[in-house]
């Protein structure tokens, strides 16, 4: 399954699960009036009336009430868990106790943590999500967020203490599996459609309660409670039969992907074996964790297994990975298995460099990272300049690194944009910029997008005030000579995408469009704008243009663009990003034919190709250009 496949898979996945909540709100109609059937005819039968009598006096319209209140009362509840979970994966990670790791730490374990982190974001062509650590002694780990640029990944104290970094490496991977598959999404709505499901036996235990105290009507309160209760019990049958249906064999992909990402079958192999070896396994003894269970590297409860069971059992994913694993468990004693990032870094490729030849290709690396990818961003990050490299992660610098990429190389321009700086940035900020602003400048563009990503976490410690500011700063700076140019749009588009997602909330699209006909004009202008600003030549940017509309098997007239048109660009591919899944492939490979109709795919166009594929969210991994 590739990524536009899995993307689609997810779209199906949340259909699958609104027709299943349908199914157990009907259900629990029908049992509710049923109960109220019952409680009727026993009290009619106590007042010497028979059951038909005392049935044939409920008004008909007080069926519909009941139903109406019974599904009012499910959304209601829905309603509220969703509002309450609208932190996305933050709400999730607070809930369970944990912390974020801030990305300037310099404690040993949690720096090893984040620097696996970092190389699968980028390798992934995504930002680096932010870290939490949950106060659990198990092994576990899960990824939570309603897109990948609010998505934050939490890991148990217990993982880090027990796993060296290739089992570290592993179920990373698996959880940036969840993020690119799109099952982080239908796993947050999944917390808010089973609390509505829960929320009738809720009311139940709570009459049950109440009927024990009460000194008036008691025995019909302690029955209608009773009867609730039971009824909640179908209820959470249906929610556990739904967290089930969604989440096992999405852990078995997950897996499996993760073994592709890494070409290291024993990392997540080892990883699962050490939780079998454990005396806590994966269980989580936080009372939030069960109604998150479906997010997690491993089950977090023993007393579900087989039918309920949210997770496959853990003999079944080893032999999956390892078929021939003969059964035994590692004793997992209280050593740790740390061993810091200078002995490890070696199984690391520096030599490792690829480039595509085909757009084919470029379509082919979309969202699916390879160890390959891996490689190319470990080295990446080792490559680019330390001190830019701690900046991105220090809260004042990475604002001030940002600022430095944007920067005009006109010194006139310059010392204008300083002075702006220098009364509307946060004090301490522009003396960062004038420290940073030449190696930012002798960077190259594929190494600034690097910082981009490392600079994420940082930029979302920011308060709404600070962020508002600095997404204004930046604004200015571009603006700044009277134009934007295409780097400029790349950088405020990354960071837009990532920074609006966690700030405002993410930008969700419906993917209705199933025909590329139907933004015909849409992708005329983005292919124009391509073809204007990858090629110098006249007959080759005509050329260029004429390959990637063949691509797209439409027909529109080239449009030359003297200048780059930062909002002809931002219409466009707002429109185009409606496409459904299995169409953006086509449009991808459009536009890396017009890009590449030379052959190659250089720094400055990948850099531009990135900014596309990123609004059109097509994660693109950063091996996909000539070095």
């Amino acid at each position: 399954m590739n990524f536009f496949e899995a993307q689609d898979n997810a779209r199906r996945k949340t259909w699958q699960l609104g027709m299943m909540f349908g199914a157990a709100v009907v259900t629990l109609i029908v049992l509710t009036n049923v109960l109220v059937a019952v409680l009727f005819g026993w009290s009619g039968t106590q007042a010497g009336l028979t059951l038909k009598e005392t049935l044939s006096n409920i008004p008909i319209d007080s069926w519909f009430w009941i139903s109406g209140g019974v599904l009012g009362i499910i959304a209601l509840a829905s309603l509220y868990k969703y509002l309450a979970i609208q932190g996305g994966g933050r709400a999730i990670a607070e809930s369970l106790g944990g912390h974020l790791i801030p990305s300037n730490t310099q404690e040993p374990k949690h720096r090893q943590l984040l620097n696996i982190v970092e190389e699968m974001a980028i390798a992934s062509g995504i930002s680096v999500p932010p870290v939490y650590l949950i106060p659990e002694s198990s092994i576990n780990a899960f990824a939570a967020g309603f897109t990948p640029e609010d998505a934050i990944v939490g890991f148990n104290q217990g993982t880090l203490d027990h796993l060296t970094r290739a089992e570290l490496q592993g179920v990373v991977a698996h959880e940036f599996s969840h993020i690119l598959n799109g099952d982080t999404s239908i796993n947050l709505r999944l917390i808010a459609v089973l609390h509505g499901i829960l929320f009738i036996g809720m009311i139940g235990f709570g009459l049950l309660r109440g009927g024990i105290y009460s000194r008036k009507n008691g025995m019909p309160i302690l029955a209608l409670g009773a009867g609730l209760l039971a009824i909640g019990y179908g209820g959470t049958f249906f929610g556990k039969m739904i967290k089930a249906g969604v989440s096992r064999q999405r852990e078995y992909l997950a897996d499996a992907t993760a073994v592709q990402f890494t070409r290291d079958p024993s990392g997540i192999a080892d990883a699962l074996k050490k939780i079998g070896g454990l005396t806590d396994g994966s269980i989580m003894t936080n009372q939030n964790a069960e109604q998150a269970s479906h997010m997690f590297f491993g089950s977090v409860a023993k007393k579900f297994s087989g039918l309920f069971s949210t997770h496959p059992p853990l003999e079944q994913r080893i032999r999956a990975i390892e078929p021939g694993w003969r059964g035994n468990f590692p004793n997992v004693g209280s050593t740790p298995s740390f061993l810091p990032d200078e002995e490890t870094v070696s199984q690391f490729s520096t030599a490792a460099v690829a480039s595509v030849s085909t757009p084919e290709e470029v379509v082919a690396h979309v969202g699916r990272p390879n160890e390959t990818n891996l490689a190319i961003a470990h080295q990446l990050i080792a490559d680019t300049d330390t001190i830019l490299n701690e900046a991105a992660h220090d809260p004042y610098e990475a604002r001030a690194l940002i600022y430095c990429m944007l920067m005009d190389r006109d010194e006139a321009i310059a010392t204008k944009q300083l002075a702006y700086l220098d009364a509307n940035a946060e004090p301490g900020v522009p003396q960062h910029v004038r420290r940073l602003v030449d190696a930012t400048h002798a960077t190259d563009a594929i190494h600034q997008l690097t910082l981009i990503g490392l600079s994420v976490p940082a930029l979302k410690t920011l308060s709404t005030p600070q962020y508002s500011r600095f997404s204004q700063n930046a604004a200015k700076l571009i603006t700044a000579d009277g134009h934007v140019d295409v780097f400029e749009w790349v950088v405020h588009r990354l960071l837009i995408k990532d920074l609006h997602a966690h700030f405002v909330g993410p930008t969700r699209t419906h993917g209705r469009v199933s025909k590329l006909a139907k933004v015909a004009k849409d992708a005329s202008k983005l292919l124009s704008i391509l073809a204007s600003h990858s090629h110098h030549e006249s007959d080759d940017q005509l050329s260029a243009y004429n390959t990637g509309i063949k691509a797209l098997g439409i027909t529109a007239p080239f449009s030359k663009q003297a200048y780059f048109d930062y909002e002809q660009m931002n219409d466009a591919l707002g429109n185009l990003r409606e496409l459904k899944p299995l169409i953006k492939p086509q449009l991808i490979k459009a536009c890396a034919s017009t890009v590449m109709h030379d052959g190659k795919l250089n720094v400055a166009e990948f850099a531009l190709m990135q900014g596309i594929a990123a609004t059109l969210d097509c994660p693109l991994p950063p091996s996909v250009y000539d070095a």
